[in-house]
């Protein structure tokens, strides 16, 4: 039987600062999801170069591809886990059983053996799938669809998003640098273990939490049998093999399968809006043309994990005070600290805007999302072709600069994006569209590692290669911005009123 999720009328919740109190629990739960995902994020390619290649930039164009392959699974997984939810055993019971799977896998990915590192990666992938996307839908469920403070409760969500994306390069950042004096791929293993650690708050969390929700998000009476439990742990088990082989013995064919998904999504969001009308099926049109800009702008994004990290690494002068050298994990903590600034401050004036009703439109914010973008790689542009130092690197601000520009990106259609899907989506599928949301950031991931691969090459990134991929997003970035800015009129008619 299928599970309804009705966002019409929402439980009468208890109040904390202005929202519904269960807020405040998926805020925490999300936290600690997040530090264990930004642990792992910024180390995971430095750690493949540092322990597999023994250090060896050769190594970058693997580690930035099995990086691509890593994100774009773990969002790509999002799909199926929304697809469980909505169908199959609730969201509560699926938050659940992804955080478990997920910390296994933590701790697993701390095992030296290549193959085991692997195995670890997919089953971190198989229970994120079952996590992600449904506790952000559940943060949709705790608001009618018209309650006007949605958006803003999405906003603050994303904020406990990046409280965790802060915390983590910090701490295990420092961990990595300082914590031992053994050699560097095994504190890149202590930093594995934290993550887990953090997973493991991220699930008792919710698990004690979870009774504040006053029924929210646990499955239909017909849907409450503990065998489909089961039959979804069984399924996990023959994902995880399949994950596997994808990131061991996929490449660029991995891009393929993921456009494969995108288009099943698609299809199956279109012929449920079929059954409710043109205007349904316009949204769904509306939602997916975002969807696809969404890919640009994560595709270049995500090099935060990659060629960001090796520029950091290597072009980067860190020297501060003292001869003090700035950790290279710390770097990932600029856009969730600036995040966290300016959040408040974006928030401000789209409600400044939205008072003189001038507030840009959904389509508009993307636009100017990934002009931001773009910005950020101006900057890297005129620092590697004028600001190149006497040892052949570039100062410390232009790449700090980058990640500030890229947060005011994010901030104009991240938090949007999530209020948008439970907007625009056919109300029986909101799990799933969801999910189709971070597909699209699946795809963006991917090509965000096929790209670093191509800076760095065979022998590793140079002052020029990493000029002429920056070159490249700059451009890209910026024509999709304008084009996405010139034809918001047409989806804003698509949309049919939502904002």
């Amino acid at each position: 039987m299928n599970q309804t999720v009705e966002t019409s009328a929402a439980p009468d919740y208890p109040q904390m600062l202005g929202h519904p109190r269960p807020l405040w629990m998926l805020f925490m739960t999300e936290f600690w999801e997040r530090f264990a995902f930004y642990s792992v994020s910024w180390a995971l390619a430095l750690y493949i170069v540092a322990h597999f290649y023994n250090g060896d930039a050769s190594g970058e164009a693997w580690a930035s591809s099995i990086f691509g392959a890593y994100t774009a699974l773990i969002y790509a997984s999002s799909i199926f886990g929304g697809y469980v939810a909505d169908r199959i055993i609730g969201y509560q019971r699926s938050i659940l059983l992804g955080a478990l799977v997920m910390a296994l896998g933590l701790f697993v990915v701390m095992l030296p053996s290549r193959d085991v590192f692997l195995l670890g990666l997919a089953m971190v992938i198989v229970g994120n799938g079952l996590f992600k996307p449904n506790i952000s839908s559940m943060v949709g469920q705790l608001y009618g669809r018209d309650d006007p403070r949605r958006d803003r409760g999405f906003t603050l969500f994303y904020m406990g998003i990046n409280g965790g994306a802060l915390l983590a390069p910090l701490l295990t950042g420092w961990m990595a640098s300082y914590f031992t004096d053994t050699p560097m791929q095994q504190n890149y293993r202590i930093v594995f273990g934290a993550a887990g650690v953090g997973m493991l708050l991220s699930l008792l969390w919710f698990w004690f939490g979870r009774r504040g929700l006053q029924g929210v998000g646990r499955p239909a009476p017909e849907a409450a049998s503990r065998m489909r439990v089961a039959w979804v742990l069984l399924g996990m088990l023959v994902a995880v093999p399949l994950v596997y082989l994808l990131l061991a013995f996929v490449t660029t064919g991995l891009s393929w399968m993921l456009g494969a998904l995108f288009a099943g999504a698609a299809a199956m969001l279109l012929v449920e809006a079929v059954r409710h009308g043109r205007v349904q099926v316009d949204r769904v049109l509306a939602m997916l043309v975002i969807f696809a800009f969404n890919i640009l702008f994560w595709m270049f994004y995500f090099q935060l994990g990659t060629s960001f990290n090796f520029l950091a690494e290597n072009l980067v002068d860190r020297k501060m005070f003292g001869g003090w050298v700035f950790p290279v994990g710390w770097f990932q903590s600029v856009s969730p600290l600036a995040i966290i600034v300016l959040a408040p401050i974006v928030t401000v004036v789209w409600s400044f805007l939205a008072a003189r009703r001038s507030e840009p439109s959904i389509p508009r914010k993307f636009g100017l999302g990934l002009i931001f973008n773009g910005l950020g790689f101006a900057v890297l542009m005129y620092a590697l072709s004028r600001l190149l130092g006497a040892h052949g690197l570039i100062p410390f601000w232009p790449l700090v600069l980058c990640y500030v520009l890229q947060t005011v990106g994010e901030l104009c259609l991240s938090p949007i994006g999530l209020s948008m899907v439970t907007k625009l989506a056919p109300p029986r599928l909101v799990g799933l569209a969801m999910g189709g949301w971070f597909l699209s950031l699946a795809v963006g991931g991917n090509l965000s590692g096929l790209l670093a691969g191509h800076i760095s090459g065979d022998s590793g990134m140079t002052v020029g290669s990493a000029l002429s991929g920056f070159t490249f997003s700059f451009w890209l970035l910026a024509g999709s911005g304008g084009l996405l800015l010139l034809i918001s009129p047409l989806i804003n008619k698509l949309m049919h009123g939502v904002r």
